[in-house]
């Protein structure tokens, strides 16, 4: 304003002056949310700030927090991709980011994420050992996926059991490792063993289309038709 102090430039000025008074008390009732774990009015209030200050790192990495409380992770997953892109060496987004997918099942994408994390730091205590589980649990799915495609049933189930052992913590792991044991049992005319075990996973996914496929292979071998 003092270089060039016209009407024009003072309103300008003085509406994002108010702007970013608004944005800094909007900024504290955001933290002020988060403390007090009411995390649905803290993503509010950062929605708003975030629509102004879009290139905000540090504020995407708290809303992703607050989307993770709320039971949102595909959406804390995109806040914490832009802070990776928006802040150097941030290793502490790519160790969340594969976290959250490692949880969901997806451990696959879990693994190359984590990979980003070490590539900038490879001394990355978290990061490494997240990377160690997340590369046993990849190699024993994909080797007992190949048993299963060159119909070694028994291969297959013993490889799926590892991965129980492996991963007990998260459920989605062992109801896809016994979706998959059901899978073989159906295919090694285990009939009952299938059965039983496809119910299992039914249980817990009604509308598991594989179990569903795989139970009803197991029930035309015991000639349970109506079933």
């Amino acid at each position: 304003l003092k270089s060039n102090p016209s009407n024009n430039e003072e309103k300008e000025a003085q509406t994002q002056l108010t702007k970013s008074d608004e944005l800094q008390r909007l900024h504290s009732q955001a933290l002020s949310a988060y403390q007090q774990e009411d995390y649905g009015a803290a993503i509010s209030l950062l929605d708003e700030i975030l629509a102004v200050c879009v290139w905000d790192a540090e504020l995407r990495e708290l809303r992703a927090e607050c989307y993770i409380k709320e039971g949102e992770p595909s959406k804390a997953i995109s806040d914490l991709k832009a802070a990776a892109k928006l802040k150097n060496d941030n290793t502490e987004a790519f160790y969340k980011i594969s976290k959250i997918y490692y949880q969901l099942g997806d451990h696959e994408l879990s693994l190359s994420e984590v990979r980003e994390c070490l590539k900038l730091d490879q001394d990355h205590k978290q990061c490494f050992s997240l990377y160690k589980q997340v590369k046993k649990l990849n190699k024993q799915i994909e080797s007992a996926e190949e048993f299963i495609r060159e119909g070694r049933y028994e291969d297959g189930i013993s490889k799926y059991e590892s991965v129980m052992k492996t991963e007990p913590e998260v459920p989605v792991y062992s109801t896809r490792a016994k979706e998959r044991i059901c899978h073989c049992l159906s295919k090694n005319q285990q009939a009952t063993e299938a059965i039983k075990l496809c119910s299992e996973v039914l249980q817990l996914e009604p509308t598991n289309v594989n179990a569903l496929k795989d139970r009803a292979e197991a029930y035309l071998l015991e000639d349970m038709y109506e079933e």
